[in-house]
C-alpha cells in the first residue's frame, strides 16, 4: 500500500497544481500501471472550455494517447476525490482494474461540486429527469446498428 500512498499523494499534488494555475476545479488523477505513470491530469474546465475536461478523464486520454490503447486493463487510477458520475463512467469504459481516491464525494459539495443531482437522476425514467429527454427511434439510425454489425473491419470493444 505504500505505492498507492505515493500515487495518490502525485493525484493531490496535480490537483494542487491545476488549482494554483486556475485551469479549473482542485482534482487531479494518475494512472498508473506496472509502478510507472502512464498517464496524468488535472480539471481544465474554465481553461479549455469544456465541461468534460475532469481530471479523471484527462488523465485516461493522456494514457490511452501514450499506449496507443483504448483499454486499460492492468492499471490503477488514483483521483485526489470520489470520481463524478461521468469520470466513473469513463473508469468503467476503459476498464481500469482499480480506482484508488481521497476526498469522497461528499467533501466535494461541501466546497461547492456537489455531483449527487446526477447520480439521482441516471436511475429516473426518462419522463422524470430533470432535462426533458425523449427517444425517438429512427431508422437511419437503426441502420447504421445494422451495418456494424456486418462490418468485417470493426473492431469490437
Amino acid at each position: 500500500m505504500t505505492d498507492d500512498l505515493k500515487f495518490l499523494n502525485l493525484a493531490a499534488e496535480l490537483s494542487r497544481r491545476g488549482m494554483e494555475n486556475l485551469t479549473g476545479g482542485p482534482f487531479g488523477a494518475v494512472i498508473v500501471k506496472e509502478a510507472k505513470v502512464i498517464g496524468e491530469g488535472w480539471n481544465e474546465v474554465t481553461s479549455d472550455f469544456d465541461p468534460t475536461a475532469h481530471g479523471e478523464v484527462n488523465a485516461i486520454r493522456h494514457a490511452c494517447k501514450a499506449l496507443k490503447t483504448y483499454s486499460l486493463q492492468g492499471a490503477t487510477i488514483y483521483s485526489s476525490c470520489e470520481p463524478c458520475p461521468m469520470c466513473l463512467g469513463a473508469i468503467y469504459w476503459a476498464r481500469l482494474d482499480r480506482l484508488v481516491f481521497a476526498n469522497t464525494r461528499h467533501d466535494a459539495a461541501a466546497i461547492g461540486f456537489d455531483d449527487d443531482w446526477i447520480y439521482l437522476e441516471v436511475p429516473k425514467p426518462l419522463a422524470d429527469r430533470i432535462l426533458p429527454t425523449f427517444h425517438m427511434p429512427n431508422e437511419a439510425a437503426k441502420a447504421v446498428f445494422t451495418e456494424w454489425m456486418s462490418l468485417p473491419k470493426k473492431t469490437p470493444y
